[in-house]
């Protein structure tokens, strides 16, 4: 009879390997779950047409399109086509002016007269960053004052902001308010500061550096033009059928605000805002301590904190922990980036028809992802 010895080096190397390997089948298990349920709530939200992204660090764990591309041709949608973003773009503005920051063009707490010419004194870069500032809507002066033959941008916003001056809606760093002003700024900042064309900006130092090539700020020429590109539709209910939305009065500005850059406009697939989540944990475009600053609540006047950082919406969840995030709103479209860091989980969902049941899904969503 032979008996075999296994030394303890041997035998805790072998307990590690099985540990890893059942830790491995266990993350498998979970995240079939995960696949099996949204495909599940899919077939409850068979209204919704658009594509949904999950993965976990980095690695894809869904992908799908539903819907249509175009429901007047029912051209099926594919996971790859390009949805406009709408507001998750302020996330890509915040980034040029972090970079122009770090290469020493500008700081957080110049003043925006440093820069620009606007009758609203004391307003600083962080505080358009955070949506602290108090300006007014841009776009309520344009929409009353501009001639919609024409199209506006930057420039020209920056002109009737001057010539009507409506009043700011509080005192720099009073309160948290969202404002799209804010960003039209600090693009036309980025600008003044890097000599360089806002679009050119960051198509050279965030979208090639990412290999985004299917992310750009595009004209609604250039994007009408595109075979691969999502159009936006709204429900009639008199016609009992979804119409694009930009044949609505309500999109109009879409067009006579065709120019205006930093706070929307950007368009790209739900695998290239994957590239963008995942450049955010590493230091391809800045040092990893300079990229969490974007994450840092603002500070207000009071001391107290808004759930806004740089260019990014924050809160915690009891379950999926500390998240980064920003939603998106034109129209017919409704976009959604989180960004669920505590565990490294990442949610990308693109609608094009103002699915009106999305904020329900949402939570659902989340729900099977903190299940899972």
């Amino acid at each position: 009879m032979s008996v075999v010895f296994f030394s303890a080096a041997r035998t805790g190397k072998m307990l590690i390997l099985s540990s890893l390997f059942l830790s491995a089948m266990a993350t498998a298990v979970a995240q079939k779950k995960i696949a099996a349920g949204i495909d599940s709530l899919m077939r409850e939200h068979k209204s919704f047409s658009g594509v949904i992204l999950y993965a976990d660090f980095g690695n894809i764990q869904y992908h799908k399109s539903f819907g249509y591309r175009d429901f007047a041709s029912r051209t099926v949608l594919d996971r790859r086509d390009i949805f406009e973003l709408a507001s998750i773009s302020k996330t890509f503005t915040a980034m040029a002016v972090m970079m122009l920051e770090i290469d020493g063009k500008l700081s957080f707490d110049d003043s925006v007269s440093r820069y620009l010419s606007i009758p609203y004194p004391g307003i600083t870069i962080r505080q358009l960053l955070n949506h602290t500032s108090g300006l007014p809507d841009y776009q309520a002066v344009m929409d009353q004052h501009w001639d919609k033959s024409k199209v506006a941008g930057n420039p020209e916003i920056i002109e009737y902001l001057n010539r009507y001056a409506p009043p700011a809606l509080f005192k720099p760093g009073e309160k948290y308010a969202y404002s799209n002003t804010g960003y039209v700024l600090l693009a036309s900042i980025v600008e003044k500061a890097s000599g360089q064309d806002f679009i050119d900006y960051c198509t050279r130092r965030i979208f090639k550096p990412l290999h985004m090539n299917k992310t750009r700020i595009r004209t609604n020429a250039r994007k009408a033009g595109m075979k691969h590109f999502a159009l936006g539709h709204i429900w009639v209910e008199e016609k009992q059928r979804f119409v694009r939305a930009d044949s609505f009065p309500s999109s109009d500005y879409t067009i006579w605000l065709g120019n205006r850059k930093g706070p929307g406009r950007v368009s790209a697939t739900a695998g290239n805002l994957l590239k963008w989540d995942k450049a955010l944990y590493g230091d391809k475009l800045l040092p990893q301590q300079k990229i969490r600053e974007a994450f840092q609540p603002a500070q207000l006047n009071n001391d107290s904190l808004s759930n806004y950082g740089l260019g990014w919406m924050l809160k915690g969840l009891p379950v999926l922990g500390i998240t980064t995030w920003h939603s998106g709103d034109n129209p017919g479209y409704r976009t959604r980036l989180m960004r669920y860091t505590g565990q490294r989980k990442t949610l990308i969902v693109l609608n094009n028809n103002a699915y009106p049941k999305y904020e329900e899904m949402m939570d659902a969503l989340e729900a099977i992802l903190a299940r899972g």
